[in-house]
């Protein structure tokens, strides 16, 4: 019962954490549309404010979050004291901020700090537990719980765990599994077509289109997503390069250039890059006329200051909003290319290359947009964007950042 509680728990507070973020963003968006000039100077004050607020206060709450889980995870498993990278300060602090942050315009999103705030939760409710699950598999499903609630995605949420969070599925066999199921599944359509086993259902109807697509996407998306990481690993990952030094030694100054950095970025774009990126996702998903290219460049980059800064939030509705610009302006471009279904393998090839994780990103995509026809297609083109986004950055992302937040706990 203290589980269930626990998790009913996480998942209130996942909404309500939404909302916030929600009210926040709106806020924002009133104020540049009635001050558009007064509204670029929001991240240049915001951003500093909130990494000083942060390393003054609760420099566990920085970052997304993730990183921050997975490192927990493995001290848990250690047998480690209490750990403040999941505690119920270091939750409501995250929540304060990343509405702040967003109220401010900054490109982040709340997905990874959701991860955080569940898990602090069903780890505070559950970590004096005599019997039943050891503390690791609880605090891991807490993080699972927070996927789940942010997108609304319960497979997914599973998934992630195993994927991610645990890192008990080897990645050689990830890459096996999902190579064997998208050659099985393109043998399949190539003699059945689009068939269903109960039966046709509402689907895509250019499921050749998406096969043919999916490719490509993938090693545009892989490209993008492993510079993204690579260029953020570097300023605040283990191994840093001299941007990343001077960051450490300098963390508020440098959000003040990102800050700077995000205003001039949102000025170029007309406003576009500001927020976590989902309106602008949606708009293009329901066939409305958004600027693919500049919603893509903008997005990437204004996603990356935020994050560089070490500031509160996360990278997954920008990731999925530069994917869906990716697939935007590739639509364009590459002639037997169906619309909508070229955003979609965008969304799911930019978070498999910024991530590397190809199952979580095509089953989010599947579940987000309720459309069991595109799962090969999605699958291949996330699993092509892990194998090119590999070869720029060699270690998923997330698994880089949290050796750092490992490192600084046995400091």
């Amino acid at each position: 019962m203290v589980i269930i509680a626990a998790a009913v728990a996480g998942g209130v507070l996942a909404v309500l954490f939404a909302k916030l973020c929600d009210v926040a963003g709106a806020t924002h968006a009133a104020w540049a549309a009635r001050w558009p000039l007064g509204a670029l100077v929001l991240p240049v004050i915001g951003l500093p404010f909130a990494v000083w607020l942060t390393g003054r206060f609760a420099p566990e709450a920085g970052g997304s979050g993730i990183p921050q889980v997975i490192a927990a995870s493995e001290s848990v498993r250690r047998g480690d004291g209490p750990d403040a990278r999941v505690s119920l300060k270091t939750a409501a602090f995250k929540i304060g901020v990343a509405g702040l942050l967003l109220l401010c315009g900054l490109s982040i999103g709340r997905e990874g700090p959701t991860v955080q705030v569940v898990a602090a939760i069903v780890f505070a409710f559950t970590a004096h537990l005599r019997g039943g699950p050891n503390p690791r598999t609880l605090l891991i499903a807490g993080g699972a719980a927070g996927v789940a609630a942010a997108f609304n995605t319960p497979i997914a949420g599973v998934v992630f765990a195993v994927e991610e969070l645990a890192k008990g599925f080897d990645r050689r066999a990830n890459t096996v599994v999902i190579l064997v199921v998208v050659a099985a599944g393109a043998a399949a359509y190539a003699l059945s077509g689009n068939y269903a086993y109960f039966g046709q259902m509402q689907g895509s109807k250019a499921l050749l289109s998406a096969w043919l697509t999916a490719p490509i996407m993938g090693v545009v998306c892989g490209l993008a997503g492993g510079g993204f990481s690579r260029a953020l690993a570097s300023v605040i990952g283990p191994d840093k390069g001299p941007v990343g030094r001077w960051r450490a030694a300098r963390p508020v100054a440098f959000a003040v250039i990102c800050g700077l950095g995000t205003a001039a970025v949102a000025f170029a774009s007309h406003g576009l890059s500001y927020g976590t990126g989902y309106a602008e996702a949606s708009s293009l998903l329901e066939g409305h006329p958004v600027r693919g290219l500049t919603l893509a460049l903008s997005k990437w980059a204004s996603n990356l200051a935020a994050a560089a800064s070490g500031a509160p939030g996360g990278i997954f509705s920008p990731s999925l909003a530069t994917g869906a610009g990716i697939g935007a302006a590739m639509a364009k471009i590459i002639p037997f290319a169906s619309g909508r279904d070229t955003i979609v393998l965008g969304m799911a090839g930019y978070l498999s290359g910024v991530v590397q994780a190809p199952l979580t990103s095509a089953i989010i995509l599947m579940e987000m947009t309720r459309d069991p026809g595109l799962v090969g297609p999605l699958m291949l083109s996330s699993l092509i964007a892990r194998m090119v986004s590999g070869r720029i950055m060699s270690e998923p992302i997330y698994h880089a950042l949290a050796q750092t937040w490992m490192r600084r706990r046995r400091s």
